[in-house]
């Protein structure tokens, strides 16, 4: 009698199994925001939830004042919340205490800004470096962790090139490598293509979906650029204190020609 065909044991019309969602990588639950003034209490953030997936990338669209950087801080564990939670591996980041929050941040999450803030008497191998002797990595390991960072964006030959020997985006993409420094899940972008000119903005685009790829980081994205916005998974919109997502062709229509 010969042996049944590999799945012959499935019975007839019986469905496979939905693949398993991965759990997310960060979670936040009820933010909320509020600063005070000379008129009272302004709340930026009123309730805001979203996950972000392994490997995601979540664009943050919203007008100016909206909140889009405030909410940024928030799930960078740069400032904590009015009211509400943010879990990563299981944890209420905001249970912790500063000191630990300074460690999960060096060693878990990549920031970049639109104002990259390289330190000005400082190579660029140097401010790459930082994060990485922040960690305790002796500064032989850090420097050629950094050099393996410039090279992966392009910058090897600009080593020992101070800030103000860059252009704007060579400055951008130093910030990106730096980022990078400490092997993070989780880089979180603040209009980062803000004051770049279309060229340098198209090779950051390119590079930061690369570098997803690639390397499997989620990235968080906050900006004004529909265009970026469109390259993200997912897109959403933060309006009077809360985030909705954006349906596909929300943002208009298909990417401009040569925009990576």
């Amino acid at each position: 009698m010969s042996s049944p065909s590999i799945g012959a044991e499935r019975a007839v019309g019986e469905r496979r199994p939905e693949p398993v969602p991965a759990a997310p990588i960060m979670r936040a639950v009820g933010l909320q925001k509020a600063f005070r003034t000379s008129r009272g209490s302004l709340a930026v953030l009123r309730d805001v939830h979203l996950e972000v997936a392994p490997g995601e990338c979540v664009a943050i669209i919203g007008a100016s004042g909206a909140g889009k950087s405030t909410l940024l801080h928030i799930l960078g564990a740069l400032d904590r919340p009015t009211w509400g939670q943010v879990w990563m591996d299981g944890q209420d980041l905001f249970a912790q205490s500063d000191a630990a929050l300074a460690e999960f941040r060096n060693r878990t999450l990549g920031f970049v800004f639109q104002f990259h803030h390289l330190l000005g008497e400082f190579t660029a191998v140097e401010n790459v470096m930082m994060p990485g002797l922040i960690s305790g990595l002796r500064v032989a390991q850090a420097r050629a962790r950094a050099l393996e960072l410039l090279g992966y964006v392009g910058l090897e030959d600009w080593a020992e090139h101070r800030p103000s020997e860059l252009s704007g985006g060579e400055q951008q993409r130093v910030a990106v490598a730096r980022a990078l420094m400490n092997s993070p899940r989780l880089i979180l972008a603040d209009e980062p293509s803000g004051n770049l000119d279309l060229d340098s903005a198209t090779e950051l685009f390119a590079l930061l979906d690369r570098l997803r790829q690639e390397q499997g980081v989620s990235l968080v994205l906050v900006t004004h650029d529909h265009d970026l916005a469109r390259r993200a998974d997912r897109t959403l919109r933060l309006a009077e204190g809360v985030v909705t997502p954006v349906p596909p062709g929300g943002l208009g229509g298909p990417p401009e020609p040569g925009r990576a």
